[in-house]
């Protein structure tokens, strides 16, 4: 008598390729981790044509440079203002602006480059600004956020505590540290209003000549 085969059964890691194949979630989350790791590194780049783009394209007015001036040093403030509270991968932030919401150093930029936008009074600079806030800045805040979770302990209260973006009136958290102007320097925020400054006297030049 002689015995018939069983069918061979389905391998187990083409079923798990397939299944991960076939999964539009899991391919969409793993493209964009990746879109922001490349993001993460392409920032600073991205950041220096958009604002070598401002000056090429800027066409400045009094009015502009009146009501774009107030609203970029506003967003500056915000960005020092974080950055002297600010111990990288150090220590968890939760005082100054970080008491408020979690990413005070993305808000003073997209608040700051809006208020350029506006000084330069070119509406392709706002849509530019919008395309690398959604484009660049969010991705890189989520792999951020998800650094800080793995290496700061208490990060997990924290968010679930503090707005991402959107700031609480009232602080949500009550700390004692104060503004220090060395975390200022060690953060090199100073380079924020020396940017700023090189800015607005291409703005002035341009406006003087036109």
């Amino acid at each position: 008598m002689v015995l018939g085969r069983h069918p061979a059964g389905p391998n187990p890691r083409q079923s798990r390729g397939s299944v991960a194949a076939s999964n539009p979630h899991q391919e969409a989350l793993t493209a964009w981790k990746r879109w922001a790791k490349w993001a993460a590194k392409t920032r600073v780049p991205v950041g220096v044509l958009l604002a070598a783009g401002a000056c090429v394209l800027a066409s400045p007015t009094p009015d502009s440079l009146m009501a774009g001036v107030p609203i970029a040093i506003g967003g500056l403030a915000i960005r020092a203002w974080a950055a002297g509270h600010l111990r990288k991968n150090q220590e968890l932030a939760v005082s100054g602006p970080y008491a408020h919401v979690r990413n005070p150093l993305y808000v003073g930029s997209l608040i700051a480059a809006l208020g350029l936008a506006i000084t330069a009074a070119h509406l392709v600079l706002v849509i530019a600004i919008a395309a690398v806030f959604v484009l660049w800045f969010l991705p890189v805040v989520g792999e951020e956020e998800d650094h800080i979770r793995k290496i700061l302990p208490g990060f997990r209260e924290y968010e679930a505590r503090v707005p991402r973006f959107v700031p609480s009136l009232a602080p949500r958290y009550a700390s004692r540290e104060e503004f220090e102007w060395k975390l200022y320097f060690v953060n090199r925020e100073y380079s924020a209003a020396l940017g700023f400054g090189v800015f607005l006297f291409v703005l002035w030049v341009k406006l003087m000549l036109s």
